[in-house]
């Protein structure tokens, strides 16, 4: 209550321990609480590419506690003001996507920092210092923030050592897709091109001093990506699971509709 509790995931990272992680879309607390007791070592919940909420992110917090990860959210973009308040609101894991040169990079880290070290405003009482509890919050805070960003072009790659150099700098995620994508290669992440350039993204960021993130939901690709040196990857998603496993039982039940 009167003291924060460690962010394991961050710690773990710095560890180079793996992490197994699972992608929130649905928008749904209650998703997000089932999720958080299935011993995940965290948790994405995007607001990117779905329709959270600043108003939701709190529910979604409060149902994260209790589990056994960590709740990072993905913003839409480097937005300082909604960084501010989604850290007053609790959250103190967030990745940003499509960070494309390090000016950018530093933004977002500064966007989590109180100056002198950042520009975040201060807020006396929020659910981050726990409503007053917690009275070395602005001595403490930092240490148990997480900050990642997100390459996902081939300009962002080539800024990885930039990024090592970043401190307050916790992870370098690589968004296949959207790196297909800008590789001219749309829809098709399992390209040969495109598994060449995570390979080299890879390597730049393990010489960078970063952890190395991804998300693969077949699970054999990603137990690979894991063996091939990613620290942290994201196994599947609330959405996939639904999709797929809502499918296969219908399949057993193929011939009582004739569907």
């Amino acid at each position: 209550m009167h003291e924060l509790p460690p962010n394991r995931f961050k710690r773990a990272l710095a560890a180079g321990q793996r992490q197994v992680g699972l992608w929130l879309t649905l928008e749904s607390p209650v998703a997000t609480e089932i999720a958080a007791g299935a011993g995940f070592d965290w948790l994405l919940l995007d607001m990117e590419h779905t329709s959270n909420t600043l108003a939701q992110i709190g529910s979604h917090v409060t149902a994260a506690r209790g589990g056994t990860a960590e709740l990072v959210v993905r913003v839409p973009s480097v937005d300082p003001v909604l960084v501010k308040q989604l850290l007053d609101a609790g959250v103190r894991s967030l990745m940003f996507p499509f960070v494309q040169s390090v000016e950018e990079a530093r933004q977002a880290v500064a966007s989590t920092l109180y100056p002198p070290r950042g520009i975040r405003g201060v807020s006396g009482s929020s659910r981050a210092n726990n409503f007053t509890r917690v009275r070395d919050y602005l001595s403490a805070y930092a240490a148990e923030q997480c900050v990642i960003v997100q390459v996902e072009s081939p300009r962002a790659l080539a800024a990885i050592p930039e990024f090592g150099m970043l401190e307050g700098l916790d992870g370098i995620f690589i968004g296949p897709n959207d790196l297909a994508a800008n590789m001219g290669l749309l829809g098709k992440p399992g390209a040969t091109e495109v598994a060449g350039a995570i390979a080299e993204g890879l390597a730049a960021i393990k010489k960078a001093g970063k952890a190395a993130g991804l998300l693969d939901f077949a699970p054999d690709h990603a137990r690979a990506q894991f063996e091939a040196g990613f620290d942290f990857v994201a196994v599947g998603s609330d959405m996939s699971l639904l999709v797929r496993n809502a499918d296969a039982l219908r399949a057993q039940f193929a011939e009582i509709s004739g569907r």
